[in-house]
């Protein structure tokens, strides 16, 4: 009976839907399977496509392989022929590829380099992390690496023991079987004697021959090891002694240096390979195997490079060099037969050679070969012992190469005197054009000159004077064969004669050719530059030469005998500084300057005497001088003769009658301690003078010494008036009021001196020193801040700023005090003082230098002193007597400290030296 009831599942036997995609209502969005492929839909064609894209407006897209062709996708064009057009087209982009990539080249191996140097040290190679420690065993003794304790089991755990096996000799094997076989015979022996025992065969061992053969193998290995013992006629390599040392010569060579050398050995190998012909490729590939370590490399490519090359000089000696010592003969041997004209493979063969006389045998053989080389000859002439060998080879070279200079020169040195005119006249003969030759005749005369002690001065100084006009000559040939020597040159041939000791053919050589090439208006400055420079040079004797024409010159110039003078003090002796004195104040006796020199010259040689006749003279040239009355009454009073001294004195104030005599006069009188002729010597001197300052001081200091401060007080009153910009009388006014007590009037007064003289630093420190005395440190604080608004470069006042702040800040303000005073001597020494302070030895010392650098630091006395405290107490005896020397040279006079000792008239008449020591003393 057939059910009734529909079928559910009968839409599994019907065809899907055309827009049906399974799972849609589960959300799937479609897939496709291999059963889908057959009965799918065609899509749209490429016409439709390309229509629907020519309405939207886009471009079709076009295939680039459309054209390709399917059967020979890159053989397309194989067959068509390769033209000159094809080739240029295929260079332009060839270079426009280059160009392109050299643009970024730098920056992309920059790039790589920068990470590749990243990644080793990111991630160093085991070998590179204990390279260090690997040289490092170059200093480790015997007695550190037999400390190194073993290698012990730290894991505390059994581990199991290394089982090696051997291989057994075949001795072992026979003797082992051996002793299991069975004898079926007697020998003869036995036969004869039977099993009888003999006495020497029982088993007694010799202990003392098996110790003896133990030391002997032992000896033998350590004469192995050690490369004492020969194996074969061979020594071993190693050597214990420097095995260890031997590690820091091994160079380890990075991936880099190797790739580098590897680089390099493909390119030089493509080189020479290609041009083998071209010495310097075979050159430095084997140059470059050498430096990799490879010498039997480097050995085979530079005798290849020999035989290409036959004609290359520097192939034979980078061989000669590549090779040990006999190999090197031999290639030297076989290059002479090609290059037989080098005069460098000939050297290089003489070299080789240890013996004198094969050396000799090389060099003559050479000579033969190349006789025209002065090279050859002046190696030859060096290696012989006896001057008449080497007087007949250089007679030889000088008619092979009669225009060597050298070889003339050298054969005139080794003649005597009368042979050696005769060889220079033919060496001038033959070289014409040679200046060289005429300065040696020069010297020869003078060496002729000199050389007899006996000889009177008339005929040696007509000897010397064929000097001069020797060279005199030689300029004259020399500019008529056209050879035209700047006088820098001739300058430099000078000092080159002066410093082989010729100093007659130096002055000669100035003398004939310093006038050169100068304009007359400006010979004076331009003679007086080149005796500077050739002193700076410590060519003194040239200096000398210049200086002593350019007075012949200019005979009549004050400042160029000055010049003369300061040289001959400085490197002259007293003999030639005296001769020069005399001739300067005969031809400029109005000079009072040179007659003071003269004066003190003689004075300082002990010649008392000799010094009175010069300020005679002087006295006749320059009557009313006041500077040579002075140097006169000075020279009478430090010897002990007060009256004459004060004799002249009054004579001085007859004739001279200056402001500076009358001074002296006073301070004369004070300094022998006769106040009330000094006072009246004063009082006639204002009379006549009321506008010198100085002489106000001297009434006012007498009268303090006096202990009368009222007539002092209007003595320095009367000079304030007189003289209102006088600085030092406001001070001496404000210290004698301070003296008195009474700091309120001095400090009134400093405040009109300041007004009267603004942005003067002397009063401003004296204002800031009367705070400071008076206890009063904020306001010695504030005068000092407006006295630096107002003098901001003072140096004086920075270098109480300085000292005024707190230690820890005394460093930066000295930074700001240098800066803003620019180097000043006082702001100098005040550093000096501080790294002295933090013990800072050398730091002070240098600084202790740079106060007093220039002539003007040298001037203030004061530096001196501190410098030498410092070295009394941090310095040695000989830094102490270097100090003395130096202020003693520099003569200073001022100072705060210096010129209050210097001036006392406890010190009168003690020197620069007795001045220094007590300034160091009273420094605190």
């Amino acid at each position: 009976m057939a059910s009734k009831k529909p079928n559910k599942l009968a839409f599994l036997s019907m065809p899907a839907p055309a827009s049906y995609v399974a799972g849609l209502g589960r959300g799937a969005s479609g897939f496709t399977t291999r059963s889908d492929i057959g009965p799918a839909r065609e899509g749209p064609s490429a016409e439709t496509i390309a229509e629907a894209q020519a309405r939207r407006g886009e471009e079709p897209e076009i295939d680039s392989e459309q054209f390709q062709d399917p059967d020979n996708e890159y053989g397309l064009f194989a067959g068509t022929t390769y033209e000159a057009d094809d080739e240029e087209a295929d260079k332009i982009y060839e270079a426009v590829d280059h160009n392109m990539d050299a643009r970024r080249r730098a920056r992309r191996e920059a790039h790589e380099n920068e990470e590749l140097s990243k990644y080793r040290a990111e991630r160093p190679k085991i070998q590179q992390q204990f390279v260090d420690l690997k040289r490092g065993l170059a200093v480790i003794t015997d007695e550190e690496w037999e400390s190194i304790p073993d290698v012990g089991n730290l894991t505390r755990k059994k581990r199991r023991k290394d089982e090696r096996s051997f291989v057994v000799s075949d001795s072992i094997l026979v003797g082992d079987r051996a002793q299991t076989e069975y004898e079926s015979s007697l020998d003869i022996k036995q036969q004869q004697d039977g099993f009888i025992t003999p006495a020497d065969a029982g088993a007694m061992t010799n202990f003392v021959e098996i110790g003896q053969a133990r030391d002997k193998i032992l000896s033998l290995k350590l004469d192995q090891i050690s490369g004492t013992s020969t194996v074969s006629g061979s020594a071993t390599s190693v050597d214990p002694k420097g095995y260890l040392t031997s590690l820091n010569s091994v160079v380890l060579k990075s991936e880099a240096e190797i790739g580098d050398i590897k680089r390099a050995r493909m390119l030089f190998d493509s080189l020479v390979k290609s041009n083998p012909k071209h010495a310097p490729g075979w050159i430095a590939a084997a140059c470059l195997e050498e430096h990799a370590g490879r010498m039997v490399a480097a050995r085979k490519l530079i005798k290849a490079g020999c035989e290409h090359c036959p004609k290359s000089e520097d192939v034979w000696l980078e061989a000669a060099r590549l090779h040990s010592q006999d190999d090197a003969k031999v290639i030297l041997a076989n290059a002479v037969q090609h290059v037989g004209q080098s005069v460098k493979v000939w050297l290089a063969a003489a070299d080789l050679e240890q013996d004198v006389q094969a050396k000799k045998r090389v060099l003559r053989k050479a000579l033969e070969n190349i006789p025209n080389s002065v090279r050859l000859w002046k190696e030859t002439v060096n290696l012989e012992t006896s001057p008449a060998d080497a007087r007949i080879l250089l007679s030889r070279a000088v008619e092979v190469i009669p225009l060597s200079v050298e070889l003339w020169l050298a054969l005139a040195r080794l003649e005597t005197p009368d042979r050696a005119k005769a060889v220079l006249n033919k060496a001038r003969k033959s070289v014409p054009t040679s200046h060289e030759i005429w300065i040696a005749a020069g010297r020869l005369l003078e060496q002729v000159a000199t050389a007899d002690p006996q000889k009177s001065s008339e005929a040696r100084n007509k000897e010397l004077e064929m000097v001069d006009r020797t060279i005199e000559a030689g300029v004259r040939e020399l500019r008529r064969h056209q050879v035209l020597l700047t006088r820098e040159q001739w300058l430099k041939e000078a000092e080159r004669c002066e410093s082989e000791g010729s100093p007659r053919t130096c002055e000669a050589i100035v003398k004939a050719t310093i006038s050169m090439e100068v304009e007359e208006e400006d010979r004076l400055d331009t003679w007086m530059g080149d005796a500077e420079s050739a002193e700076s040079r410590g060519k003194v004797g040239t200096a000398r030469a210049i200086l002593a024409y350019a007075l012949k010159v200019f005979p009549d110039k004050r400042h160029l005998w000055r010049r003369a003078a300061d040289l001959e003090k400085a490197y002259g002796d007293q003999q030639s500084l005296d001769a020069i004195l005399s001739q300067a104040v005969h031809y400029c006796p109005q000079a009072e300057v040179l007659w003071l020199m003269a004066a003190k010259e003689k004075w300082l040689a002990g010649d008392v005497t000799a010094a009175r006749e010069v300020l005679e003279k002087a006295f006749i040239a320059n009557p009313e001088s006041e500077q040579i009355w002075l140097a006169a009454v000075k020279l009478e009073a430090e010897n002990g003769e007060l009256g004459v001294a004060r004799e002249l004195l009054v004579r001085a104030r007859t004739v001279a009658d200056t402001e500076r005599i009358w001074m002296k006069s006073a301070v004369f009188e004070r300094q022998q301690g006769q106040y009330a002729a000094a006072l009246e010597t004063v009082s006639s001197a204002l009379s006549k003078f009321p506008k010198f300052a100085k002489l106000y001081m001297i009434q006012g200091q007498i009268h303090q010494l006096q202990k009368n401060h009222a007539a002092a007080r209007a003595s320095y009153a009367a000079g304030i008036k007189a003289c209102p910009k006088d600085v030092t009388l406001w001070v001496l006014a404000s210290r004698l009021e301070e003296l008195d007590g009474k700091s309120i009037k001095a400090r009134a007064l400093l405040e009109k001196a300041r007004l009267l003289n603004p942005a003067n630093e002397a009063l401003w420190a004296e204002s800031v020193g009367v705070e400071e005395r008076a206890g009063g440190a904020a306001q010695a604080k504030t005068m000092l801040a407006r006295g630096m608004q107002e003098c901001p470069t003072s140096g004086l006042l920075w270098s109480m700023a300085i000292w005024a702040e707190p230690r820890p800040a005394r460093k930066s303000r000295s930074v700001d005090a240098l800066k803003k005073s620019k180097d000043n001597a006082l702001v100098t020494c005040t550093v000096a003082r501080l790294f002295w302070a933090e013990r800072k030895i050398e730091k002070a010392r240098d600084w202790f230098v740079r106060s007093v650098a220039t002539e003007q630091d040298k001037d203030i006395g004061d530096h001196w002193g501190w410098w030498l405290k410092f070295e009394r107490q941090h310095g040695t005896p000989e830094h102490v007597a270097e100090v003395t020397k130096r202020c003693v040279a520099a003569e200073p006079h001022h100072g705060p400290v210096w010129q209050s000792i210097a001036k006392d008239d406890k010190n009168i008449g003690k020197g620069t030296k007795e001045i220094l020591e007590l300034v160091a003393d009273a420094l605190q």
